[in-house]
């Protein structure tokens, strides 16, 4: 899969979901979903709920950053790549970003938005393209979507503190490509 593959995908699911737990994973799997971030687990398990998720006919980004077991080396990036069958990572460290893309895994890179420093983190990191997909958290920031969308044709996934539908559709009309959330209320 590629990055235009990934735009076509994000174009008919507006709505990515980002499972936590077992029971967000088991909802997840009988969902209209077709992209799912998965944001828990540890080295022992990964491999099997990657495979649940892809038994299911889903595209699945791990975020590494978050399994239990692993390090934010590039030997994580390999495991990954060589025994979860997932499409992609999720990961905050641009070193792990490049070493997954050199793997042939799709990446998200996730940004939080804390202030204008990280805002102009996300403005160098952009101009690199390292990332097939930037993250950018909280969903509430749409005068940020909205700057970021237009320096970029990275499609941009608006994640965290999502409430209710307004959050959602503000965070798509502000540019969004699509919306990814733990509420499984969302996914149906």
């Amino acid at each position: 899969m590629n990055r235009e593959e990934i735009k076509a995908i994000l174009k008919s699911n507006k709505f990515i979901c980002a499972v936590k737990d077992e029971e967000g994973l088991n909802t997840c799997l009988n969902s209209d979903c077709r992209v799912v971030f998965v944001l828990f687990g540890n080295v022992l398990n990964i491999c099997d709920i990657v495979k649940r998720i892809k038994d299911a006919q889903k595209t699945v980004f791990v975020h590494i950053d978050l399994i239990e077991g692993l390090s934010a080396k590039e030997v994580a990036v390999e495991f990954i790549a060589n025994n979860t069958g997932a499409d992609g990572i999720i990961s905050t460290k641009q070193a792990l970003i490049k070493s997954a893309a050199s793997h042939g895994l799709l990446t998200v890179q996730r940004f939080f938005l804390i202030d204008s420093l990280a805002f102009d983190n996300l403005k160098k990191q952009i101009k690199n393209e390292n990332m097939d997909i930037i993250e950018v958290l909280p969903a509430c920031s749409t005068k940020i979507i909205s700057k970021i969308v237009t320096l970029t044709d990275i499609p941009l996934i608006a994640s965290g503190m999502i409430q209710d539908e307004e959050d959602v559709n503000q965070a798509l009309s502000a540019g969004a490509s699509a919306v990814s959330g733990t509420k499984l209320d969302f996914w149906k």
